[in-house]
Formats: C-alpha cells, structure tokens, sequence
C-alpha cells in the first residue's frame, strides 16, 4: 500500500492564513503591524529568490517587511553595526540575517549579537538553551515545520520511537529538542552511526536532515513510519543539462513501507517561510506584552 503524501503546501497556505488573522487581530490592538526585518549580504542568487519569497510572503500576510540588501565587501563591524540599529528599532519584531555570510564575516559573531527576543530563526543560544530545557522558546523555522506537520498526520506523539538522520545546529539538534518535548523518544543518528540502517528501521517517526540525495532507501523504514524529509539536493536529469530536485529520501522505494511521507519539492520546504512568519507575530506579541496568538 502507497503512503500517504503529506502536503507541506497545503498546510502552510492555511498557517500563512491563520498569520494573517492573528496579525490584523495585532494591528487594531496595537495600532501598528508586525514587522520582520531580512537582511542579505552579497548577491548569492540562491538566497536573493529566497529573501525576495520572504518579503512577497510577509507583506501578503499583511506584516511590515523591512529588507537590507548591503554589497558582498560589506564589513562585520558594518553588519553588526545595523544589527544593532535593528536591535533598537520598535518597528522591527524579528531579524533575520540570511545564511550563508561572505567569508569576512562571522556568522555566530552576528547570530549572537540579535536581541534574543527578536530571533525569528531560533538560532541564538539563548533560544537554543531555551528549547534544551524546555522553556517557551523561539524555535528555528524548519524543525518546528516538520514538528507541525507531524502533529498535524499523527496526533499525540507521546510514546513513539523517532530517529533524526543530522545533528547540525539549524535542523538535526532541535529538531530532537521538539520530539522530547513531545515526550517521543528520540536518537539523533549521524554520519559515526553504526548500522544506520536498522537503527532507522527502529522508528514510527525518521525525520531526514543530512543533505545526502537518495540516502534513505524504503528498505530502512519500519513499515507504516511517518517521514519527514527535509533534504533539498540538486541532481541532474535524465535530460542533458538539466537538475530536478530531490531529498534525503528515495522517495519512490520509501513510499512502499512509509505511512505518511513529504514530497521534495511540496512537503517540508513550503512550511520555513510560514513559520517564520508565526514566529515574528509570536515575537510581536511578546515584545507588547500581549499572550501568544491563538492557533499558530
């Protein structure tokens, strides 16, 4: 029997429209609107299509957009500069500095220098130790995504086996954070793990983040496990000259065992932009002393 395929898509439209409601609810109360500040360094055309979603997304959710394009030379003290201006900006609920910087500049030197309370990417220390031990927390886009999505196909998690494939800092790492808040029980498996494959076949929930195409093979999953692929790998094409987009996943083998698996693309990339904007309205909230918005 073929898996269910889970629409990232879907959910997303309708979180992004759950955002919009909370944030018009925001504006009358406050008399202002939430607003997200991007920043992008160099003109990466990868992350220029991705900044330029980001400001499409939060203007149509009917969020304040506020984008600083600097030139690729541009210096860290230069950057760290108009973080700190962002930092103090009232109009400005949430920062984000697109990743990957130019060499000259230090990403966790300028990670570390946003306001916590402003960290839509989830990616300070404060934040990261926050989660750890489960404290209320602003948590990083693509693994509270997947967490949604989960949740959204399964219900109650408390009591299932999950294994995460990648410990990086972004997605792997949290990512277990979420699953124990949830009371699963977690392995985080990486690239020294021994027999990946059968400790993958031990889990009812395998989120895959490890950026290796095709690597989890339907032969790895214990039948009827939900998957969650957060992989985005370019391969090439059966036509010359051409790329298709593929996961950490075969998808075609795993959706013979899987119960419920994410397509790439379609499943876990649509939710990142959606929930960063949930997490500036969250942070909005906060920094008016207003509880969190229902429903997000």
């Amino acid at each position: 029997m073929a898996a269910s395929v889970i629409d990232g898509k879907a959910f997303a439209e309708g979180l992004r429209a759950r955002v919009g409601k909370a944030g018009a609810a925001f504006e009358a109360q406050t008399g202002r609107k939430a607003g997200l500040a991007v920043v992008l360094v160099g003109e990466d055309p990868a992350s220029q299509v991705y900044v330029r979603s980001k400001g499409k997304a939060t203007v149509a959710a009917g969020l304040e957009s506020f984008e600083h394009r600097l030139p690729v030379h541009t210096s860290q003290a230069d950057l760290l500069a108009l973080v700190a201006r962002l930092n103090g900006d009232e109009a400005v609920d949430g920062i984000l500095v697109q990743l990957p910087l130019p060499p000259q500049i230090d990403e966790k030197a300028v990670i570390d220098a946003i306001d916590p309370a402003k960290d839509v990417d989830g990616f300070h220390v404060v934040n990261a130790g926050r989660l750890a031990i489960g404290e209320d927390a602003l948590v990083p886009c693509t693994p509270l995504g997947c967490l949604m999505l989960l949740k959204d196909r399964l219900g109650d998690l408390s009591g299932l086996e999950a294994v995460v494939i990648g410990r990086s800092n972004i997605v792997g790492k949290p990512m277990a954070q979420l699953l124990l808040r949830e009371s699963c029980t977690v392995t985080v498996a990486h690239s020294r793990t021994r027999d990946l494959p059968a400790v993958v076949r031990r889990a009812d929930i395998v989120v895959a983040a490890v950026g290796r195409p095709e690597m989890v093979t339907g032969d790895w999953l214990k039948p009827g496990a939900t998957v969650i692929d957060v992989g985005i790998n370019r391969v090439p094409a059966a036509d010359e000259g051409r790329t298709r987009l593929v996961g950490d996943v075969d998808f075609a083998s795993a959706a013979g065992v899987a119960g419920a698996i994410t397509p790439v693309p379609g499943g876990v990339g649509p939710m990142t932009i959606a929930v960063l904007l949930r997490n500036t309205l969250v942070a909005a909230h906060a920094r008016a002393g207003l509880p969190p918005p229902e429903d997000l």
